[in-house]
């Protein structure tokens, strides 16, 4: 999510030597596609910490910094935040200070126990000025400094870390400490750039891409310091360890792409720490639910006798996977409604109903403004939201963020499946408070959603057999897409990605529609891709989609099958059969979407289309 870049560089400034402030925000320039909303800087003077940071965009810092200089560094940390704790204010942005204004950190990530910790430091007299975690975790790092640290910052960083939980990425400085930057990493992405007589530290290569290209990878768990001439990693215990060295030959611009010609299909690649994000910080020690952004009280939230979502385009899918999850868990009537329609069709809405609004953006208008009726209705509302800070979240009675990232490429992907991803949340929450389910059996579903994003990398790393497909069918006019249950809104997302980049007649079709009329549309070599609902599930189902195979096969169609791992019986009808790992039918799309998103990508590249810009589209539709 957010942009982290460290500098530190010789003490006896050179001739051709880069001064810290310069290369900080070219760093931040660089990773400015990442997305944030605010930004700020830190360095190490003969006086000091000082600091600038500022909302908004990376120009608002500069004409900061042009109103009120920094003096001349050699040693300085600088941030681009995506909110999460907080809005997106200048109180908020990073760097946070801590030890009475000598020690500056910047964050990336979620501190899941960052309450337990501020209670605590409360107690000891520590004064908060923001609503952030990453200001905590500052006045922890300050006070370990002080006392069990012994005033070395390595020290007091490892002892941090070995507290924190959560994901996190922490950088920092210190005033005793010149000429040195500390950083931690737990599953949270940080690469640490080697230069001559100089040293820098950034979320990825990009950050310092301008200056070196000799990088080393940090294991998870690590502790890196870097002094101009030096770069110790330790893990979290100050025992030595080794990061892995490699040589960036990517450029500028593909760097910031992390070494992928585009951005959307980085942000497929992202999906699954975008899914792991997303579910991070949202349960117990015990399994149970924690959703503190859940503003509305558990005893409305009893009483909800139905739940509409509402949604567009790519969001409306994840709302129709939702329904399926929903109603099975909770056993709450589940509606799906394109925003742009609810309002002008009288919609039955009561105090009773829960309206829950899904984009990403949080500033789709066709949304908002289904949102704004339902609560002249008196629903209340709820809002899944990829962006802290945007409207329908501001305007909206309680909030679910999920953390996919930003997202740039305007063929949602990553986001798609973190928004599925807290629509389960939701659901398991419902569930949970309206006693549906036993905390032992929330449990048991949370542990399987925790199993996802390793098995979305399982998918990734097959995406070979995938991309051959997509190439070899570069001159298609026409794919359909057949699913089931909750394989139907994928198949209807696999055709939507398709339309969006690649330019071809593409449908979704709910399979056993397709004797109620699309099966007219089969012709010789019509390619077909088919969903297919686990054997280990609703067997009758199973059964059924096997002989729609069989039926659009039989009048000359290519099937492309996607199929559980271990489900033998569709290979015998397939042209192609595309194994994901098995899981539980429920969660299955959150696999299965994947290599149909990997197939329109490739297509439309092979196709020599622009898949980050399709035409005619924009990424936020801001306009009715």
């Amino acid at each position: 999510m957010c942009g982290i870049v460290g500098y530190v560089g010789r003490q006896n400034k050179t001739s051709g030597a880069h001064g810290a402030l310069d290369v900080v925000l070219e760093g931040l320039r660089r990773l400015e596609y990442r997305g944030y909303d605010s930004a700020g800087v830190a360095v190490l003077t003969d006086t000091g910490v000082e600091s600038r940071k500022k909302a908004g965009k990376l120009t608002n810092l500069i004409d900061v910094l042009q109103a009120d200089p920094l003096p001349e560094s050699l040693t300085g940390i600088g941030h681009t935040r995506w909110a999460t704790h907080g809005g997106p204010t200048d109180r908020n942005a990073h760097p946070h200070l801590a030890d009475g204004g000598n020690l500056a950190v910047i964050h990336n990530g979620i501190i899941e126990n960052f309450a337990e910790i501020k209670k605590e430091l409360l107690a000891k007299g520590h004064t908060f000025l923001s609503e952030t975690d990453t200001e905590v975790a500052a006045a922890l790092l300050g006070d370990i400094f002080r006392t069990t640290g012994r005033g070395d910052l390595t020290l007091s960083m490892q002892e941090a870390a070995r507290r924190l939980e959560g994901a996190f990425t922490l950088l920092a400085i210190h005033r005793d400490q010149p000429g040195v930057v500390v950083a931690a990493r737990r599953n949270s992405p940080l690469v640490v750039g080697l230069g001559d007589g100089e040293n820098f530290l950034g979320s990825d290569v990009s950050g310092f891409i301008d200056f070196t290209r000799r990088a080393v990878e940090l294991g998870q768990d690590q502790i890196v310091t870097i002094t101009p001439e030096s770069h110790e990693i330790t893990d979290f215990f100050g025992n030595p360890a080794e990061g892995k060295e490699f040589h960036v030959d990517w450029d500028a611009a593909a760097a910031e792409k992390g070494g992928y010609p585009s951005f959307m299909e980085k942000e497929i690649h992202d999906q699954p720490a975008a899914v792991a994000d997303t579910l991070l910080g949202r349960a117990d020690a015990q399994g149970r639910l924690t959703l503190d952004e859940l503003r509305i009280d558990a005893a409305e939230l009893k009483d909800v006798t139905k739940i509409i979502v509402l949604a567009c385009g790519t969001s409306a899918y994840a709302g129709s996977v939702a329904k399926y999850a929903i109603e099975h868990w909770c056993r709450i009537p589940v509606e799906v409604e394109l925003s742009h329609e609810f309002r002008y069709r009288d919609p039955i809405v009561d105090a009773n109903t829960l309206i829950v609004s899904i984009s990403q953006s949080g500033e789709t208008m066709d949304t908002l403004m289904a949102v704004r009726y339902a609560k002249e209705q008196g629903a209340k509302t709820l809002s899944i939201c990829n962006t802290n800070g945007s409207t329908i979240p501001r305007e909206s009675d309680a909030v679910l963020y999920t953390h996919a990232g930003p997202e740039i490429a305007v063929a949602s992907t990553k986001a798609f499946l973190a928004q599925i991803t807290a629509t389960y949340l939701l659901g398991l929450y419902l569930a949970q408070l309206r006693g549906n389910l036993f905390t032992g059996q929330i449990k048991d579903i949370l542990a399987d959603l925790h199993e996802i994003p390793a098995q979305i990398q399982e998918v990734l790393d097959r995406e070979g057999e995938i991309k051959d497909l997509a190439r070899s069918m570069s001159d298609a006019e026409s794919v359909l897409f057949l699913g089931r249950h909750v394989g139907y809104p994928v198949a209807m997302e696999g055709a939507l990605k398709l339309k969006e980049i690649a330019y071809i007649h593409a449908e979704g079709f709910a399979a056993g529609e397709l004797k109620h009329g699309p099966i007219a549309l089969i012709d010789d070599g019509q390619p077909v891709f088919v969903v297919v609902p686990s054997p280990r599930g609703r067997h009758s189902l199973h059964s059924k989609v096997v002989s729609n195979i069989q039926e659009v096969r039989a009048r000359g169609a290519k099937t492309l099958v996607i199929a559980e791992a271990g489900d033998d019986a569709v290979r015998d009808y397939a042209e192609f059969v595309f194994y994901v790992p098995q899981t539980p039918t429920l969660l299955m799309p959150l696999l299965a979407t994947v290599p149909l998103q990997i197939f329109a990508c490739e297509l439309a590249t092979a196709k020599g289309f622009d898949v980050d810009q399709p035409r005619n589209l924009a990424k936020s539709v801001t306009v009715e």
